[in-house]
């Protein structure tokens, strides 16, 4: 795959083929015109790659050089000499090399000539190639990732760029066009204009509350003026005076944490997170998003894992925000994309195999009512309802599991499905308390919305026959029901901790620590 082209097989055709085939500059080499021919390329050039689709772009240009003209050269150095705007690495395709190459090019001989235009077509492969598919594949990272995304051929746009005179059409093609994506490369300029962070970390012993007085408050009001929350200041005092409280709940708000005015834990580590670890926050976020699906449907359901937000949208429109409660670290929420399929008022829940063998059954051997005190019947493999009495502990996993509908359901009155590998799906929740908290990374791996049943009459979109009314007659009834979802509405469960918002930094907590990790494999 164009993805793992090799740095050194790179710089083996650029500096390393022997002296007597290719050697660059010499003022005694014949000189060519920027515009420059087309010249035969010898296949045996292209063997020390290893690289089959290096091999079939040439054989799809019969073996010809392709980067004739000076405006795509230069079009080409200068993008890639650029990548790093998008958080790309620009080692990874010699962007400044190529370019100096490029101000020698009346100075190449034959064979450097074709050793350029190889070494082009090597770097704008890879550029594309991680531009259109991320450079790390995500399903080689993780196993609860599920995105469907259309295929790019390489090779075919690339060349019909290249002859058709619209090589500046593809770059602009390949590009992620979301808008978290734009306002990820935003953030990642903001970032780059803040000065070098020499600050020291922050400790303190216990919360500090407004009026407290403190030693740590000197430091922490350094920080709080370096992220530009609070106005610079002549002198600082140990005081947590008023305006500090407002710059405290200003970076609160943005961090995602609770914009309470009180330092504790969690505001500390916040404000301890340098600027270089910020950046490659935002870096792996970028790099994520150029995993997503590039063109999201006309009307989608979008939810951001650790924003612990889900939007609906339609034609490029928030029509309306709910909170929702997600995975924990331990069973977390997969990302993925899919089709909405209908909705199920009063539903039944039949207990997944993970909550089954970690709660259900051990709570169970420790109290048979427990089962009962929760309305959950128990079904043989011919689906006959048991007695709890005749349950046999050692065979507790060849059981079925199912809650009845009603108000203690575990699903609460609604949920919404769709087509997934993983069993998850939206739905109500009867602790609708857990939503007033910060964190809500309190689920099993499915998503619990807040007010879902004005979302569902969104989703069903049939104001006569369920709009809230006749929905909320459906529950009173205590039956399960299901209702097409009869609009193309797609769902989108995605992961990202950084943004920014009106030129303004945006950052949440990496609930599953994904962060760091995926850097580091991005710049191995």
């Amino acid at each position: 795959m164009f993805k793992y082209f090799s740095i050194s097989a790179f710089s083996l055709l650029l500096f390393s083929f022997p002296e007597k085939e290719i050697s660059f500059v010499s003022k005694s080499s014949p000189r060519f015109n920027s515009e420059i021919n087309r010249r035969t390329i010898d296949s045996t050039l292209l063997s020390p790659f290893s690289n089959s689709e290096l091999t079939s772009f040439y054989r799809m240009n019969n073996f010809k050089t392709v980067w004739n003209s000076s405006e795509n050269r230069i079009l080409v150095t200068r993008i890639l000499s650029k990548s790093e705007e998008d958080g790309l690495n620009s080692d990874d395709y010699q962007g400044k090399d190529l370019a100096e190459i490029e101000s020698r090019i009346n100075d190449l001989t034959e064979k450097e000539l074709v050793s350029y235009d190889i070494s082009l077509t090597i770097a704008t492969q890879k550029y594309i190639s991680h531009m259109t598919n991320g450079k790390l594949n995500p399903r080689e990272l993780y196993d609860d990732w599920d995105l469907k995304s259309p295929s790019f051929d390489i090779n075919k746009n690339l060349t019909d760029a290249i002859n058709g005179d619209s090589l500046k059409v593809i770059f602009e093609k390949i590009k992620p066009k979301h808008i978290v994506y734009k306002k990820l490369k935003t953030a990642l300029s903001i970032l780059n204009s803040f000065p070098e962070d020499t600050l020291k970390q922050i400790e303190i012993a216990t919360k500090l509350k407004p009026n407290d007085s403190d030693k740590s408050l000197i430091g922490l009001k350094q920080r709080l003026i370096y992220w530009k929350d609070l106005k610079p200041k002549d002198s600082l005092t140990k005081i947590y005076d008023e305006e500090t409280i407002k710059a405290v709940k200003k970076f609160q708000k943005r961090h995602g944490l609770a914009s309470d005015g009180i330092i504790g834990k969690a505001t500390v580590t916040a404000l301890n997170i340098s600027k270089e670890e910020r950046k490659r926050q935002i870096i792996a976020n970028l790099e994520r998003w150029r995993w997503f699906p590039k063109d999201m449907s006309e009307q989608y359901v979008i939810i951001n894992i650790p924003d612990f937000k889900l939007h609906a949208i339609d034609k490029n429109d928030t029509i309306r925000t709910h909170n929702v409660i997600v995975g924990t670290s331990k069973r977390k929420t997969p990302v993925l994309n899919s089709k909405l399929s209908y909705a199920v008022f009063n539903p039944t829940w039949t207990v997944p195999p993970t909550i089954l063998k970690e709660d259900i059954i051990p709570e169970t051997i420790k109290n048979r009512n427990y089962l009962g005190k929760k309305n959950i019947k128990i079904y043989d493999y011919n689906n006959n309802e048991i007695s709890v009495w005749k349950w046999k502990p050692e065979k507790a996993m060849n059981y079925k599991y199912v809650q009845s509908p009603g108000t203690y359901n575990s699903l609460g009155m609604v949920k919404i499905l769709f087509p997934n590998d993983y069993t998850v799906y939206l739905h109500d929740t009867n602790h609708r308390e857990y939503f007033e908290k910060t964190d809500r990374s309190l689920s099993s791996g499915c998503v619990r919305v807040q007010n879902p049943l004005e979302l569902t009459e969104y989703l069903l979109d049939d104001k006569e026959n369920w709009n809230l009314e006749k929905i909320t007659e459906t529950l009173k009834k205590e039956k399960t029901q299901n209702v097409k979802i009869k609009n193309d509405i797609y769902i989108y469960q995605l992961y990202w901790t950084a943004w920014s918002d009106k030129n303004t930094l945006q950052f949440r907590p990496d609930i599953y620590d994904l962060d760091s990790d995926l850097y580091c494999q991005l710049r191995n």
